[in-house]
């Protein structure tokens, strides 16, 4: 009798090691403190072993060759052509100083901060911005107490997070563009071209002024927020993207502000038709009272 033993071989698979995301980190401002805040956020994001820090020389000759100054107010077009440059998937900019305080109401103090941006390299979106700050009687203890404070953000993973999260979300923005597409929405002409056209662009009942925030307010900051709004054949605000940011709570303002917009819609030749508008908000620091 002959006796056949069957063996179930079980495949040995060699598990896929998630590709490392490739971050820069460029300049803080040109000052002590600048450097001592990108340097110190460097070496900590490097024992992140999901994460791949670039060369700071590198990246900068990079940012550099790429004509950036530093601006922390940048269309996505720009923020993506400085990613591309550096070549990276993930960079962080920002400013950061130590300055000197000399209020009426209390003694001198001194003031260290850092103005931290985090930005996708892929889509040249802000994906998070923080201003730390600490006081203290002496500049160097203030700095210290602001390179201590970085050791524990960077600790509780709060860009690691973000930076998983933005993956996750432009993996899904792909995959949703290749299985159902994108519909088309025509960009609004300049408003002569349109006239000439037949085309009439779409017209907000009021116009709304965004609140000027206190996250700005605190460092006076002044930029410029472009919005790129889709407003529907019925006039409603549909998709809406920031396509030049500037952090500091000011974003959010103009969004919120183009989320409460109602508009007479486009018309083209008498037939309301949807439409895509880029609404620009400069902000400007308020006068002081």
């Amino acid at each position: 009798m002959t006796c056949a033993i069957a063996v179930n071989a079980v495949a040995q698979t060699t598990p896929v090691t998630p590709q490392r995301a490739r971050v820069a980190v460029l300049d803080f401002g040109e000052t002590e403190t600048g450097r001592r805040v990108a340097d110190k956020l460097s070496a900590l994001l490097s024992s992140n072993a999901e994460l791949l820090i670039m060369d700071r020389n590198e990246s900068r000759a990079a940012a550099l060759g790429s004509g950036h100054a530093g601006s922390l107010n940048m269309t996505l077009a720009e923020a993506r052509d400085l990613g591309a440059a550096i070549g990276c998937d993930f960079y962080f900019t920002g400013d950061a100083q130590t300055l000197r305080r000399s209020p009426s109401e209390r003694p001198v103090f001194y003031e260290a901060y850092v103005a931290l941006f985090l930005v996708s390299a892929r889509t040249g979106r802000l994906i998070l911005w923080e201003r730390p700050t600490f006081e203290a009687s002496t500049p160097a203890e203030a700095e210290e107490l602001l390179l201590t404070g970085l050791s524990t953000t960077v600790a509780r993973l709060p860009y690691m997070r973000q930076i998983r999260r933005a993956q996750e979300d432009e993996q899904s923005a792909r995959s949703l563009a290749q299985s159902y597409g994108v519909p088309v929405i025509e960009d609004a002409p300049e408003e002569d071209v349109a006239a000439a056209h037949g085309l009439r662009l779409p017209q907000p009942f009021r116009r709304l002024r965004p609140t000027y925030p206190e996250t700005a307010a605190c460092v006076e900051a002044e930029a410029t927020v472009d919005i790129q709004v889709e407003i529907d054949a019925k006039g409603e605000v549909g998709r809406v993207e920031v396509v030049r940011w500037a952090g500091f709570g000011l974003d959010e303002a103009a969004v919120e502000t183009v989320r409460q917009l109602h508009f007479r819609p486009a018309m083209r030749n008498g037939v309301p038709v949807p439409l895509r508008v880029l609404l620009r908000y400069n902000f400007r620091k308020p006068p002081r009272q």
